[in-house]
C-alpha cells in the first residue's frame, strides 16, 4: 500500500506484518517505509504517519545531506570499494559464525542456519525455524555492536518477539546493549564501504 500525505509531499509505502507496533523507517534516499501490524486499520496507519511529520522531516533532512556528502568515485576507487566489498563479505562469513557460537553457548536455543546478506533496513533477523541473518555491514561497526546484534538475534530463537523476557535475557548476556542499540542507531546509516574508505574520521 502506498499513501501520499494531503498536507506534505512525502509518500509513504507501508508494509503489513506480523509485528505488534507500527514503526516508519527512512532509509538511506530520503524514501519512508511504514510498517504496520495486520490488525490496525489504514485510519490508523494514517494518522500515526501524520504525529511523525516532524521526526521524518529530520531524518529525511539527515538522509539527504549524507547523500549531498557522499564523494564522488574514480574508476580506480570504484574498483577499491568492489573489492573492499568483497572482502569484508569474505570475512563476515568467517567471523559471524564464530560469534554466534561463542555466544549460542550462553543463549542456547536450536539454530538451522546463517546467512550473511546485504540489508538495507535490518542489521539481523531470525526466523520461526532458526534461520540466523547478519548484515556483512556489521563488520564496520565496533566489535561490542556486532555481539550485540548477534546477541539479539540469538535470544530470538527463545524469545520471537520484544518483550520483558526477551530484553531481560539480552541484558543478561550483554548488560551494556543499550549503549550499542543506541549507537546503531545513531551510526548505522554511515557503515557503507565508501564511508569506511574514504571518510576524514
Amino acid at each position: 500500500m502506498n499513501y501520499k500525505s494531503a498536507n506534505h509531499s512525502n509518500q509513504y509505502h507501508i508494509v503489513r506484518s506480523k509485528r505488534k507496533t507500527i514503526a516508519i523507517l527512512v532509509r538511506e534516499d530520503g524514501s519512508v517505509e511504514v510498517r504496520a501490524p495486520f490488525f490496525v486499520s489504514n485510519a490508523q496507519i494514517l494518522r500515526f504517519i501524520e504525529s511523525k511529520q516532524s521526526w521524518i522531516a529530520k531524518k529525511q533532512a539527515e538522509a539527504l545531506q549524507r547523500l549531498a556528502a557522499t564523494p564522488v568515485l574514480t574508476p580506480q576507487q570504484e574498483e577499491l570499494v568492489r573489492r573492499t566489498e568483497k572482502k569484508l563479505r569474505t570475512a563476515a562469513k568467517n567471523y559471524i559464525p564464530y560469534r554466534v557460537e561463542h555466544f549460542h553457548q550462553l543463549t542456547g536455543g536450536h539454530y538451522t542456519k546463517i546467512s550473511i546478506r546485504d540489508q538495507k533496513s535490518r542489521w539481523g533477523s531470525c526466523s520461526s525455524s532458526g534461520s540466523l541473518s547478519f548484515n556483512y555491514r556489521l563488520m564496520m561497526a565496533p566489535a561490542s555492536v556486532l555481539d550485540y546484534v548477534v546477541v539479539h538475534e540469538l535470544c530470538h530463537l527463545t524469545h520471537l518477539n520484544h518483550s520483558k523476557q526477551f530484553w531481560n535475557m539480552v541484558e543478561s548476556i550483554l548488560p551494556d546493549y543499550r549503549t550499542c542499540e543506541k549507537w546503531l542507531k545513531e551510526h548505522g546509516q554511515e557503515l557503507t564501504v565508501v564511508n569506511y574508505l574514504f571518510s576524514s574520521r
